[in-house]
């Protein structure tokens, strides 16, 4: 018998009814019978559940922003607009989404290294924020505004000597794309506020997918600190600062579930005792995956079932041009088991070892490795779960002519 690989952990909010997974009390054969598959389906409960949960354990002066990035899907957008207080984007072409989908231009950030010239033209005339990533970047930004006629809101996006420990991806510490190190942050706002644009203070992420409230607390104490002593330099207030977000959701077997009441308590004694010169400063959270990856779950269909040297591959319609995450080829150093399960047989015990893999002419196209599940057939329909972030426009959708996955979200 083949060793066994653990999966991750199935996030709360989901139901077996009838034998089957249910999303939101409709059957996962009822959905893919109607929309096809592969299929992503989003809960609009569980988003819902996901932000009151977020906004009861945090300060209520805190603004709490969605990072479009990690789900883009219109309805999930328009959703998430009317649940945050603002909204991040990453590009020109999330800029017409976002105000598409009903954000007001007032309350969206627009963050990157490398915007063009037509993208800062779009945000200047729309009225964003648009946090400056360089000196460079506040110069095209100024000159653009000047030669429109428009007052730019800027803010600068600051690369911080720390990063958020243990998170999985690290934005901040040591030489980065991302932001101004701290010494260029003070003449920079003062060209801005000296060419009569709008200075709208800092936005300061250290990383990301951190499950350790300890240690997302304490970045958040050095992110204040940092945000503080920028602003003495600067001789004025910000008033507005981006905490970042870095909230991370259980993917892999072991992990825990981030703790964000001791998070809040601990950011609320901290938004209590603020440095004088933070005293009129709005504080926000960006946050992304941490508030829809767990609301998403990818389904695809079994179309084969084989045996290779005593290894038994069960063969589905999706793969990782839909769930790159899942396959371990975004970002990963080792690969690990996402949840999973076998959807149609939601309720049947484990009692075989498979592999899970997708159609695609590649040894990459592993969605789970030697995991324990139920005895699938064909037509029996998996689940992969945690993929309401970064999945279906993070991944190759379009390689060897596969195409995008459908989307839908239900009530």
């Amino acid at each position: 018998m083949s060793k066994v690989k653990p999966v991750g952990p199935i996030p709360q909010g989901y139901d077996c009814l009838d034998g089957e997974l249910a999303i939101s009390g409709s059957k996962v054969s009822a959905l893919v019978s109607e929309h096809g598959s592969p299929l992503f389906v989003y809960s609009k409960r569980l988003l819902d559940l996901r932000m009151e949960c977020l906004r009861n354990a945090m300060p209520g002066s805190l603004h709490i922003h969605y990072a479009m990035k990690a789900n883009p899907y219109a309805p999930v957008l328009s959703h998430m607009v009317k649940l945050s207080d603002g909204i991040d984007i990453a590009s020109g072409g999330e800029l017409a989404m976002a105000l598409k989908a009903g954000a007001q231009a007032n309350k969206i950030s627009f963050a990157g290294p490398g915007k063009r010239d037509d993208e800062l033209l779009a945000a200047i005339e729309a009225g964003v924020t648009i946090n400056i990533e360089s000196p460079s970047e506040c110069d095209r930004a100024l000159a653009i505004g000047t030669k429109a006629g428009l007052e730019p809101r800027l803010a600068i996006r600051v690369n911080p000597d720390f990063d958020l420990k243990g998170s999985g991806m690290k934005m901040g510490g040591g030489a980065k794309p991302f932001g101004m190190d701290a010494d260029l942050v003070a003449p920079t706002v003062h060209k801005i506020v000296e060419a009569g644009a709008h200075w709208r203070g800092f936005h300061i992420f250290a990383g990301s997918q951190a499950l350790k409230a300890d240690a997302i607390v304490e970045t958040q104490a050095q992110t204040i600190a940092l945000a503080a002593r920028l602003a003495e330099a600067i001789g004025q207030g910000p008033e507005h600062v981006n905490l970042g977000g870095g909230f991370g959701i259980p993917y892999f077997p072991g992990d825990e579930p981030v703790d964000v009441g001791l998070i809040g308590d601990a950011l609320e004694k901290q938004l209590a005792d603020l440095p004088k010169i933070l005293s009129k400063t709005q504080f926000a959270l960006e946050l992304g995956r941490f508030l829809v990856g767990e609301a998403g779950v990818y389904l695809t269909r079994i179309v084969d079932r084989k045996e290779s040297r005593g290894e038994t591959f069960l063969v589905t319609d999706g793969g990782l041009h839909h769930q790159l995450a899942a396959s371990g080829n975004f970002g990963t150093v080792i690969r690990r088991n996402y949840p999973a399960a076998i959807a149609s047989r939601y309720d049947t015990p484990a009692d075989e070892v498979v592999s899970i893999v997708g159609c695609l002419c590649t040894p990459l196209d592993m969605l789970s490795d030697r995991v324990q599940l139920p005895v699938a057939q064909v037509d029996d329909i998996v689940a992969i779960f945690c993929a309401g972030a970064y999945g279906a426009t993070a991944s190759p959708a379009n390689f060897l002519g596969q195409g995008p996955a459908k989307e839908i979200l239900v009530s």
